[in-house]
């Protein structure tokens, strides 16, 4: 059946003109382009509404996304960086840049990332490329920068996997030093717990030039690693949706625990005034601002693309705005709660410590006859030490082996920081508590839920802007999936070798600092000066019935832009003056030292950091001076783009372009409109659009999410139709 439709064109849309979507020849002599458009089929994952993309999978329930932004949101950081800092940078006054920085900027980033998803209902790559596609390399360039987290974000899952597998013994491995058959120490194990983490778990190499081999016990805990994570992300989240109610509520409760039992343990009162002691004078320093906003940047796991995942599978009413307050003041609680159980514990540890010191130091003291006895109170050893080094002096003191830490202070300002703060200092404390293996179980089943409920996050932003590539969708989820857990877990051998916790701080240190912060200043950009702060401002509305008032909109266009520069600046420059260097081990000494990267190091370091940032630039300059002619097909990001001009023809595909919800061809359901040129007898009246110029639809309508029909596209002809000055061109409608 073919029938003929006469309607009109709308006039220019303010010197913008619509170039045509398909030129392709036809044996009549005109162009047309091809749009095949199919009744919605009902989604079969949640029940989001009828406002919802029936091809897009949704959380079954408010419950399920609140849990999963929180797993992601709430990782290791929050366990063993944020403690480290508040001990650092001024003790309680810490909290005074950390909440200034999660209001200015951690809190509008988030929502942009959350609103964007949400509205779009794409993935991060979709988001983009549908804003404006020239920007479609902010999509990919996050996209390669979570590959890079991911691969060594896993490791720290594996090690914990290690650690919770022997947390299973009667006697905690890492609770004494190994022996001789003769029953002496190893020379190298001068602590029980930094011994097994070196020479055990790592069986670490003396540099990252010599790696060692493979260490097949870490290679196989990698394995359970990556096939743990594929079974809970291999179908998005129908399966991972489910496992967050555990990764997201377990911590809490071991955290209570610890909490509970951290606070009846002796030393724990100092070991909280020392950290929460404020130290005003901090706040002076701009290092300690400058942290203050990197943690905040990170706690989020903002510009990783997972936010604009987790909020793509949002129904377009959600309130979005209060899910962002609700997991911002839950994230910073967290973090401030988990700060009290780590130093409650560590206070107990520097208790134990300090007696083990001071006993040390009698016992020598004793012998040199600077003692009169050996069971003397903590009084009176300060009152004999401090006449004793009067008389001896310092150096003396030290050549007889006296130490001079043995005060509560220095013990608990020994500061620890990520994998020393978790797998040496804490297990230590943890030897020290009555039923040791038990609470060594409780910690690392806490470590593992943190990590994987990250991961899954980090996953799921990757794999999202993965699918809303067209030739991905052809795949089944599984099987894209299955690919990236098995090339990720090949690429990740290199960190099971004898340097694989140099090449993981190389990674940690390059591969996701730098190209993150550029990549959400470039996503800000996007959103207010592109997309338009406005707009914006309006399908927050829209979708929430709140309008953000001038805190969003100042934090939106000006703070929270230039807090990121500022970070990215200070950041450059760190690393050009500062020498990057690694922690090495040295096993002759039992220490480790602080030496360079090799230049060859340094040479992947810099390309991870390139391959991060330059597909930005790349994709800007392909599309802007038309170079690239042909484009991968991005689910919805080509047709619904608002304004498209003649400038932007060269950026879509040359075949037909089909509706994202479309059919099989041989589908009885698919229609095909073919939409043919203007007759235009007049060359010289320019009043109207040229060829394949505007129609009367708008990107922005409510209308937006609701699939096009026979009844919507007849009543904008209607309307158009009642325009005066509008030029007829025709449409056939062939019935498949």
């Amino acid at each position: 059946m073919t029938s003929k439709i006469e309607a009109t064109t709308v006039p220019r849309n303010n010197g913008h003109e619509m170039a045509p979507l398909n030129t392709r020849a036809r044996g009549d002599g005109t162009h047309g382009v091809t749009i095949v458009l199919s009744a919605p089929p009902r989604s079969s994952i949640g029940s989001g509404g009828d406002e919802q993309d029936p091809d897009r999978a949704a959380w079954s329930g408010k419950m399920q996304f609140f849990l999963s932004i929180i797993g992601y949101s709430v990782g290791l950081g929050n366990i063993w960086r944020f403690p480290y800092l508040c001990q650092q940078n001024g003790g309680g006054a810490f909290l005074i840049p950390f909440m200034t920085m999660l209001i200015l900027e951690g809190i509008p980033l988030f929502l942009i990332e959350l609103g964007m998803g949400q509205k779009m209902r794409l993935g991060s790559l979709g988001v983009w490329n549908t804003i404006h596609p020239w920007l479609g390399g902010i999509g990919i360039s996050s996209c390669i920068v979570t590959l890079f987290v991911a691969l060594y974000y896993n490791v720290i899952i594996t090690w914990c996997v290690y650690y919770f597998v022997n947390s299973f013994r009667f006697e905690l491995p890492w609770a004494t030093c190994p022996t001789y058959s003769n029953s002496t120490v190893y020379p190298e194990c001068k602590s029980a717990t930094t011994y097994f983490w070196y020479r055990t778990t790592l069986d670490i190499a003396p540099s990252i030039d010599e790696p060692g081999g493979l260490k097949w016990w870490i290679v196989l805990c990698l394995f359970v690693s990556w096939l743990v994570v594929f079974f809970i992300v291999m179908k998005g989240i129908q399966s991972s949706g489910k496992v967050v109610y555990f990764t997201s509520l377990f911590p809490y409760i071991v955290l209570t625990i610890f909490f509970v039992r951290g606070i009846t343990l002796d030393g724990a009162g100092a070991g909280l005034i020392h950290m929460y002691k404020p130290q005003m004078e901090k706040l002076l320093d701009a290092t300690v601002w400058l942290d203050a906003a990197t943690q905040v940047f990170y706690s989020f796991g903002l510009a990783f693309g997972s936010l604009i995942a987790f909020g793509s599978y949002n129904t377009p009413k959600n309130n979005c705005v209060r899910d962002v307050l609700l997991v911002s003041v839950c994230n910073a609680f967290t973090a401030i709660y988990a700060s009290v159980v780590i130093f409650a514990i560590l206070g107990f540890k520097a208790t134990n410590d300090l007696d083990k010191c001071i006993e040390r130091n009698v016992e020598i003291m004793y012998n040199r006859t600077l003692l009169p006895a050996t069971n003397i109170s903590r009084s009176e050893y300060e009152k004999y030490y401090a006449e004793s080094l009067n008389k001896t002096g310092q150096q003396t003191l030290l050549s007889w082996g006296v130490s001079p830490n043995c005060t509560l202070e220095k013990q608990l300002g020994s500061a620890a920081e990520g994998t020393g703060l978790a797998f040496i200092v804490f297990t230590q404390a943890i030897v020290e508590l009555p039923g040791a293996p038990f609470w060594s179980i409780l910690f690392f089943t806490m470590l593992l839920s943190l990590g994987i409920g990250s991961q899954i996050g980090i996953l799921e932003g990757m794999l999202c802007t993965l699918f809303d590539i067209d030739i991905m969708k052809r795949l089944r989820k599984q099987y894209v999936t299955a690919g990236v857990c098995v090339f990720c877990f090949f690429v990740g051998l290199i960190f099971c070798t004898g340097a694989g916790e140099y090449w993981l701080k190389l990674f940690d240190s390059f591969a996701g600092t730098i190209g993150l912060v550029v990549i959400a200043l470039m996503e800000s950009i996007a959103v207010i000066y592109v997309y338009g702060h406005e707009r914006f401002t309006e399908d927050i509305y829209q979708m929430t019935g709140y309008r953000p008032g001038i805190y969003w909109q100042y934090t939106w266009r000006f703070i929270g832009p230039v807090i990121m520069s500022l970070i990215l600046i200070a950041s450059v420059i760190k690393m050009i003056l500062n020498t990057p260097k690694y922690s090495a081990w040295i096993a002759e000494e039992a220490q480790t030292e602080s030496i360079p990267y090799p230049p060859w190091v340094m040479g992947i370091a810099v390309a991870m950091i390139v391959a991060g940032v330059l597909p930005m630039p790349i994709v800007f300059c392909l599309r802007r001076f038309q170079i690239l002619q042909v484009d991968l097909d991005i689910h919805q990001g080509s047709i619904r783009r608002n304004e498209t001009t003649a400038s932007t023809k060269v950026m879509m595909d040359d075949d037909d372009l089909y509706s994202p919800d479309m059919p099989p061809e041989n589908s009885l359901s698919a229609t095909r409109f073919t939409i043919g040129d203007f007759d235009d007898d007049d060359d010289d009246d320019f009043s109207g659009p040229a060829i394949g110029g505007p129609v009367g639809v708008r990107s922005d309508s409510d209308d937006e999410d609701e699939p096009p029909t026979m009844g919507n596209m007849r009543s904008q002809f209607r309307s158009s139709l009642a325009a005066p000055n509008k030029r007829p061109f025709s449409m056939e409608v062939i019935d498949f």
